[in-house]
């Protein structure tokens, strides 16, 4: 257990609102207890003979029994005043200050009353702030003391002198003129008036010219202006002395004052003239200032010295300054020509004998300045210190102040004087006041003041005698939190007299421990730790009593950056962000935040939308970054108790500055210059390379053209330039943010004519007529030209013969050659010229005249069969001269003629493929295997093409035959399953079959488990029934079309064995109302019990709802809540799953609202039309259903279970699209409107399809009456009756497809 053993004094003691009061000067209460035993064992008599002994002993006493330090004592204890602040003196009254305010402000306990004394007499102030009037301040000159009562005591300030000066002027005055001769001296007195500090003097004439000051003439430090000697220069009128005060903004002027200077005749006669003048005779140094012989100067401590000699003589004496007895100090300045000595900050040392010395060639004189430094009274160390002591003790209070003179010390207690009381034990000893055996009675505010001739100190020194039980000023019950390994200081503040013992206990238990350290009471836990959390009491006693407080340890979890900012390049004008996340103890959820700085300075956030700083969840975002936003960014996240911090450097980048200073100096030519540029602030990302443009004027002015690239690293280029142009230049940076802005363009540089440096390029020599050949050039570019008068010289002549060059200059960029022969090669060239000159030779260049159509066609065309599509043709080309122009190429034409499948069905398919270049032989692709071709050959060129050669006739090879366009599984039965397709479209050939492979596939991991292989010879068959199946089995079948020439590719379809047996229904048809549907069905005797489920869906919603069990036997189902002319699917199941186990699906459409008026469908003959239609249809499907005995089972193909319960609407909507009822498809739409549903119709079966296409688009999920046109028949087993008619599908024939259906 901590103990500490100390006065209540000791600590800084807070009130129960933690305020506290601070004294100026306090004891110690352990130190103030051990100078209270030493001091009680000397008696008054003892006191007297130490007195005698000297004021040595008694100094080494009380330094060995008081040691002061500043007391606190909470204002809740009664107190006497305390002087917190005051206004010092001296106050000055400007003219301009509307009020003066003088300020005095106290605590105590009662709290303290005011008075003011004005000069030594009470006035009727009892406020602590004086206010004065400006216009009254006249009558408030004087010096000021404030008092601060209370019953304890009264406390005093100093003297506080306020200065009212009267408005700086001069008086009125008429000076005569001051007559003298040459060489001697002349005093202009200025006697300026008095004023607020500063003040300064200033000597001009009325012109507001300064008069000239030197060696000779120079104003003095009491403002007058003294004339060693005077010259005949020095006569004037209007010599004037200013007085500025700067602090009160005014200046005043003195009268002016006029100067005669006489000159000297010879014979030293004066004389008002010129003529016949001397110089002045040598005179004898004297001082104008200061007078006499010795001067004596007392300055105070810390003060500016001032020494001044002003000479008179002729000529100009000469000053020099000296120390008597030692040298000058180093500090010494001297001002005003030599005339004034100066030393700042003068102390002891400075004081002496100074000497000064006049000398001229006539002699010298001398003065003595006698300097003594004082200082006003100060404290040795400190005021004396404010004392907190038990009854009984004794107190001294001592006064230790210096000064020079020896400053004089009065004592008052509560602002009275207070005298040497020896009956009353209560004695003032010079500088120290002792209080034996002390009572509370002497409890006071006791004054010292200490007074030279050069001001004085005052201090207000509070007693208080008191015995009083502690007094714990910390709040009970206070809550502590720390973080995990921080220190915490529990508070335990007490007043109390004479001290108390502090001790401390956790849960009633010892403290223990090196991490517990006792701080003035208090207790301090070093690494504090999960542990320390709990209770603690701190207990306070003494002689007087005891008291107890309890406090509250809670130690949390610290707070920690997890993820720091990271340093950041962001490009100006983008949005930066920077990531802060931090752990932090949950308990402090309320008081966590995260705060941003940007070099130190907090971030402001806002949420206007003109805000760039955004913060969410820790991650700062500074949108539209700019080069202001560079710097440091401090990441701070803080609880109330702890936080921490971490630093990431943002890094702007931006486009470079414009480069400056752009100069052009001229190299070897006025052609060849030199171009240099200061670069600009590249923004945190090097230059890569400067862009040199210029601009000239004669041919597009104002727009710039880049000239050269130089590298980033370089600041200077070397430019070649076009003749007569004139220039001006800029360049601008590029960094990796981009280009920056241009610099200011240079001025205009001019450059001189001369011959083109080129000749035109691009040569095309073209023929569009057969005897004419045009020659066309590239001009060359304006700014190309290098003077005026360009003009083209075209030269041509045939190649390979001996021919003269033909000249011609033309202006223009193309010329014609005319009657030429066709196709004659010649050779060209084009040189260009100005004015000034032909530009370089130019290179020939080889062309030919006009081109003609061919007059040949290719010999010996032969073709070689390479596949079932593609072939070879050769051939012999036609002589080159027939070409009659640059050869283009060969077009092959082939025509298929018959298919030999049906050769009597005559085809005109005709294709044509050019085959450009010199060539003998080409791979003709795309033909149709199993047919007969014809085939031609003819050369083209330019200008069309030549004759076809004779026609070859061959024909193809058979090929495999395409995919099939449909492949259907239904009828899954437990071991059996249905396969129905139609023939493919192009058979390429004899069809001989086809070939069937299914694999068992595992439903879990869709991996091939069994695989077997049928083939079907059959060719006219659509449709197999596969057998020994697995029960319950999912398979997938390949079936594949087969010729001579081998089978195509497989189509593939998946379905699934049944479980059970699915019920065999017969006549399954519907009656749709408006809002109900009756499903009607037969079933066969041994299916009678059987049970199955209705499930319908609107097919706008794609919402399946399916009844409940429906025995086989009751023959119908009704559906109701139908909404009119809606669009339903309708299933027949026969387990409450909507899989692919279905028996039946189809889709209806609810009837419209009825309007009136009659309709075309409801004229008498057309609806017995459809009647009979409907009947007949209906007797023959009975025919087949029970023919078959299948039930009408033409379901499409079951999807895999793992895709069962997934519909879409999107899919029902295509098959509303793609499938109109089966009845209406062979109709005209444009006779037929709408028949009634109120005839009962045959369902019509359908594909129940996964939308899940997971085994891949090569699974075909579309049904057979897809593919069969409305007139179409189906026989009794479900195959199609006549031939396989195609039709055009939407879209792939693999891809998955919703029901489709077919008429049962």
């Amino acid at each position: 257990m901590f103990v500490l053993s100390r006065t209540q004094s000791s600590h800084n003691f807070c009130s129960s609102n933690g305020s506290s009061v601070p004294y100026k000067s306090q004891v110690t209460p352990v130190d103030l207890h051990q100078h209270i035993l030493l001091i009680s064992r000397f008696s008054i008599n003892q006191w007297r003979e130490m007195r005698g002994v000297g004021s040595l002993q008694l100094v080494l006493l009380l330094a060995l029994t008081s040691t002061a330090t500043d007391l606190n004592i909470p204002l809740e204890v009664e107190q006497p005043p305390t002087i917190i602040t005051h206004t010092a003196g001296p106050i000055i009254a400007l003219p301009f200050d509307k009020t003066i305010t003088i300020r005095c402000e106290a605590r105590g306990n009662p709290p303290p009353e005011y008075r003011w004394t004005k000069d030594g007499k009470e006035t009727d102030h009892t406020n602590g702030t004086l206010v004065l009037q400006i216009e009254h301040l006249e009558k408030y000159r004087g010096k000021y003391r404030c008092y601060t009562s209370n019953k304890l005591g009264t406390a005093m300030t100093e003297e506080i002198e306020l200065r009212v000066p009267s408005v700086p002027k001069f008086p009125k005055e008429y000076n005569s003129p001051i007559v003298v001769k040459e060489g001697e001296p002349i005093t202009l007195e200025c006697n300026p008036p008095e004023g607020v500090a500063p003040r300064k003097i200033y000597w001009m004439t009325l012109g507001l010219e300064h008069i000239e000051q030197d060696e000779r003439v120079s104003m003095g430090i009491d403002g007058n202006l003294y004339f060693s000697n005077a010259l005949q220069k020095d006569t004037r009128q209007d010599y004037c002395c200013f007085a500025a005060f700067s602090k009160i903004r005014t200046i005043a002027q003195k009268t002016a004052m006029a100067v005669v200077v006489k000159s000297l005749k010879r014979g030293n006669e004066s004389a008002d003239s010129d003529n016949a003048t001397e110089a002045p005779a040598l005179r004898m140094p004297g001082l104008l200032l200061p007078s006499g012989v010795q001067t004596e100067m007392v300055l105070l401590k810390g003060e500016h010295l001032q020494l001044e000699c002003i000479p008179q003589g002729y000529p100009t004496p000469k000053i020099s300054w000296m120390k008597m007895g030692e040298k000058l100090p180093p500090r010494t300045k001297y001002d005003n020509f030599g005339k004034v000595l100066s030393l700042s900050g003068v102390d002891e040392r400075d004081a002496g004998k100074y000497l000064c010395k006049a000398q001229n060639s006539a002699g010298e004189a001398v003065h003595y300045f006698d300097v003594i430094v004082e200082e006003p009274p100060k404290w040795q160390t400190e005021p004396p210190p404010s004392q907190l002591t038990v009854i009984g003790s004794d107190v001294y209070i001592k006064c230790s102040v210096s000064g020079k003179p020896q400053p004089e010390i009065t004592w008052r207690r509560n602002g009275e004087f207070f005298r040497d009381d020896p009956e009353n034990n209560r004695r003032v000893l010079d500088d120290t006041v002792v209080l034996h055996n002390a009572r509370p009675e002497d409890s006071a505010v006791y004054q010292c003041e200490a007074s030279n001739d050069h001001g004085s100190v005052l201090a207000n020194i509070n007693i208080m005698v008191i015995n009083m039980a502690p007094r714990i000023l910390t709040r009970d019950n206070q809550e502590y939190a720390v973080v995990l390994g921080g220190d915490v200081i529990m508070n335990c503040s007490v007043f109390s007299s004479p001290p108390s013992n502090i001790s401390w206990s956790n849960d009633d238990k010892a403290i223990e421990g090196e991490r517990f350290l006792a701080l003035s009471g208090s207790l301090q836990i070093i690494g504090a730790e999960k542990n320390d959390s709990g209770k603690y009491v701190c207990v306070a006693s003494n002689t007087e009593g005891k008291s107890a407080v309890t406090a509250y340890l809670d130690v949390k979890d610290p707070t920690k950056i997890v993820i720091p900012p990271q340093d950041l390049q962001i490009i100006s004008g983008t949005t930066a962000q920077l990531k802060c996340q931090a752990e932090y103890d949950k308990s402090l959820r309320g008081a966590f935040e995260v705060v941003w700085r940007k070099d130190g300075e907090e971030i402001p956030l806002s949420f206007e939308e003109h805000s760039r700083y955004f913060v969410d969840d820790g991650m700062l975002q500074i949108m539209n970054v700019n080069q202001s936003d560079q710097g440091i960014y401090t990441c701070i996240a803080r609880t109330s108790i702890d936080e921490d911090n971490a630093t990431a450097l943002l890094t702007v980048l931006d486009i470079p500055d414009a480069p400056k200073n752009i100069k052009i100096s001229e190299l070897k030519s006025p052609r060849n210059v030199h171009l240099s540029w200061i670069p600009g602030s590249d923004h945190n990302s090097s230059v890569t390379e400067f862009i040199v443009e210029y601009e000239e004027n004669q041919w597009e002015p104002g727009r710039w053209k880049e000239l050269q690239k130089v590298p980033g690293n370089q600041a200077t280029a070397e430019l070649s330039l076009r003749g007569h142009l004139n220039y001006q230049f800029r360049v601008y940076a590029v960094n990796a943010v981009g280009p920056g802005p241009p610099s200011e363009p240079t001025e205009r540089y001019k450059t001189p004519p001369a011959a083109p440096e080129r000749n035109p390029e691009n040569i095309k020599i073209q023929g569009h007529l057969p005897h004419e050949m045009e020659i066309s050039w590239e001009p060359l570019l304006p700014i190309e030209h290098n003077g005026p008068g360009l003009e083209y010289k075209v030269s041509y002549r045939k190649l390979g013969v001996e021919d003269d060059w033909r000249e011609h200059l033309v202006k223009r960029h193309s010329f014609t050659v005319r009657n030429t022969s066709t196709f004659i090669p010649y050779e060209i060239k084009i040189q260009s010229r100005n004015s000034h000159g032909w530009g370089p030779d130019p290179k020939v260049v080889t062309g030919y005249s006009g081109e003609d159509v061919p007059t040949a066609e290719p010999r010996d065309v032969a073709v070689e069969v390479i596949n079932t599509t593609v072939l070879r043709v050769s051939w012999t080309p036609a002589p080159p001269a027939t070409a009659r122009g640059h050869l283009g190429g060969y077009d092959v034409h082939w025509s298929r003629k018959r298919s030999l499948l049906n050769p009597n069905k005559i085809l005109d398919e005709r294709q044509t493929m050019s085959f450009p270049g010199k060539r003998t032989h080409a791979i003709v692709p795309g033909l149709k295997p199993f047919s007969e071709y014809r085939l031609t050959v003819n050369v083209f060129n330019k200008k069309g093409n030549g004759p076809n050669s004779d026609p070859v006739t061959f024909n193809t090879p058979e090929g495999v035959p395409a995919q099939l366009p449909i492949l259907t599984a239904s009828n899954a039965q437990k071991d059996s399953i249905l396969l129905v397709w139609g023939p493919p479209l192009e058979t390429n050939g004899i069809l001989t079959g086809y070939l069937l492979q299914y694999h068992l596939i595992n439903e879990t991991t869709l991996e091939v488990v069994d695989s077997q292989e049928k083939n079907i010879t059959e060719a006219d068959t659509t449709q197999w029934q596969v057998q020994g199946l697995e029960e319950g089995r999912l398979y997938r079948f390949h079936l594949s079309a087969c010729t001579r020439a081998g089978c195509g590719p497989a189509l593939a379809q998946e379905s699934s064995t049944v479980a059970q047996a699915l019920p065999a229904l017969l006549n399954i048809s519907s009656y749709v109302s408006d809002t109900f549907a009756k499903i009607s069905w037969t079933a066969r005797e041994e299916q009678q019990d059987s049970e199955l489920y209705v499930a319908y869906m609107n097919n706008r919603d794609g919402n399946w709802r399916i009844s409940e069990a429906v025995n086989t036997s009751q023959s119908f189902h009704v559906i109701d809540g139908l909404k009119p002319g809606t669009m339903y699917t309708v299933r027949l199941m026969a387990k409450r799953l909507l899989d692919n186990a279905s028996i039946f699906e189809d889709v209806i459409e609810t009837q419209a609202q009825q309007v009136s008026g009659a309709t075309f469908s409801t004229q008498g003959w057309f609806i017995g039309t459809m009647c009979a239609v409907a009947l007949l249809t209906l007797v023959t499907l009975m025919a087949c259903f029970v023919r078959r005995n299948k039930g009408g089972k033409y379901a499409g193909t079951p999807p895999p279970t793992q895709r069962r319960d997934m519909f879409s609407m999107e899919k029902v909507k295509e098959k509303e699209d793609l499938h109109p009822d089966v009845e209406s498809q062979g109709m005209n739409d444009d006779t037929f409107c709408e028949y009634s549903d109120s005839e009962e119709k045959p369902l019509k079966g359908s594909s129940s399809c996964s939308l899940n296409d997971a085994l891949g688009d090569s699974i075909s999920r579309d049904s057979l009456v897809d593919y069969a046109d409305g007139g179409r028949e189906f026989s009794e087993d479900g195959s199609f009756i006549g031939e396989y008619s195609g039709r055009k599908h939407r879209g792939s024939v693999s891809e998955p497809s919703g029901p489709r259906p077919v008429t049962a």
